[in-house]
């Protein structure tokens, strides 16, 4: 075998052990859904008010990474991970040690900075290490090692969370990101950093009106998204009073339908166009939340629509990433970066939105905040994209040729 065909392959291998680790990075912040009505129990505040842990988390990933990401842009890769590893650590060891829900709460926002530079550094590695060509396909096993906590990461945490407390999940990880900086060490060479992008020149682009308004359907789908998947187990919980272990299938299986979700949103846009996928995905999403607000007490049927849900929801991110980077082509490292930002601030906006709505109203309110957000932003890429009129247009000759 040459020596070309033997570095892409010990390649191939750093960029699956990257996703792996991304996996781990993406459990810090995906597990606290899966365990809320636990974590809230255990510092004594309410479910809405836990709820809040996403909201820093999310805040401090949209807001800080693009900042610490400019200050050390000149360092070198492989030192940019290993301190994103270094600054998790010191997320968990206060989560683990520090009492009370105040120290909880920052520890949240020092995690959502470590796995915001993570990723990112991540990609940039990943796409490095790849043969020409081959880039966005590095890329995207990065993306599927953090979705893939989704998947698994929760549910598992889930039974842990159980048998041993939702502390534990957090020594598992931490012991774990020890072995990643010893692995990273010994295994990522030596990577020159880049040329700074400055906050400004990233910002620029939020002049544009088509980028703006793009975004701005990110944000208000992912604060539906959010509303309700922050909330997930305790509204399961007011469903089934008593639920055990069933939680944590449940939750699998929604991690399984987003799976689904990211293959079949890549599929449908390039058979029926990018913007008639999110438009129509949206579509489903606000129907099936809908029928889940007035049928919620028949289990089966809310487990159905549940997955329907999520399955729709995952249409929206692959499809959305390909959407903005077709607006501006030359900028695609910003664009996927301003996306990944406006997609952390739905998080933290449809948190802090359902725990007002949990504690003001009702568990089972917070689908119809969640089907009046995604409404919304699928009648504005409707109207912004064209669809609504080229429809309305349709539906009028329909009538003109009915009448003559």
């Amino acid at each position: 075998m040459s020596n070309t065909a033997n570095n892409t392959m010990n390649n191939t291998w750093k960029i699956y052990m990257l996703a792996l680790i991304s996996f781990l990075i993406g459990t810090t912040q995906l597990v606290i859904e899966g365990t809320l009505d636990k974590v809230a129990a255990s510092v004594g505040v309410s479910i809405a008010m836990a709820g809040q842990l996403i909201t820093a988390f999310s805040l401090a990933n949209a807001i800080g990474t693009p900042i610490v990401i400019v200050a050390i842009a000149r360092m070198k890769k492989p030192k940019q991970l290993l301190l994103s590893l270094a600054i998790l650590l010191l997320g968990i060891v206060s989560t683990l040690a520090l009492p009370g829900f105040g120290f909880l709460m920052v520890s949240r926002v020092v995690l959502g900075v470590a796995t915001g530079l993570f990723v990112v550094t991540a990609y940039g590695i990943a796409a490095k290490l790849a043969p020409a060509g081959r880039e966005v396909g590095a890329m995207s096993n990065i993306t599927m090692g953090y979705s893939a906590s989704l998947v698994f990461g929760v549910p598992i945490g889930r039974i842990v969370a159980t048998a041993y407390g939702w502390k534990s999940i957090f020594w598992g990880v931490g012991i774990l990101s020890l072995l990643a900086i010893f692995i990273i060490v010994r295994t990522i060479p030596d990577m020159e950093g880049e040329a700074p992008v400055s906050l400004n020149k990233r910002l620029a682009f939020l002049k544009k009106p088509k980028i703006a308004i793009t975004l701005g359907v990110t944000f208000f789908m992912f604060i539906g998204y959010s509303v309700i998947n922050t909330y997930i187990t305790p509204f399961l919980a007011d469903l089934m009073p008593g639920i055990g272990q069933e939680m944590s299938v449940i939750l699998l299986a929604l991690g399984i339908a987003s799976l689904i979700g990211s293959k079949l949103g890549g599929f449908l846009a390039d058979r029926i166009g990018t913007v008639r996928t999110l438009v129509g995905g949206m579509a489903i999403q606000v129907l099936a939340l809908v029928l889940l607000s007035l049928v919620h007490r028949s289990v089966i049927v809310t487990i159905t629509l549940l997955i329907l849900w999520m399955i729709a929801v995952w249409t929206f991110g692959p499809t959305q990433n390909f959407n903005l980077v077709s607006l501006a082509p030359e900028s695609s490292g910003i664009m996927l970066s301003l996306n990944s930002s406006f997609v952390q601030l739905g998080f933290a906006a449809g948190a802090g939105i359902g725990g007002i709505t949990v504690g003001a109203l009702s568990i089972m309110a917070i689908t119809w905040i969640a089907a009046a957000s995604i409404a919304f932003a699928t009648i504005v890429a409707a109207v912004s994209s064209g669809i609504a009129s080229s429809f309305l247009k349709h539906v009028a000759m329909k009538f003109h040729n009915m009448a003559a």
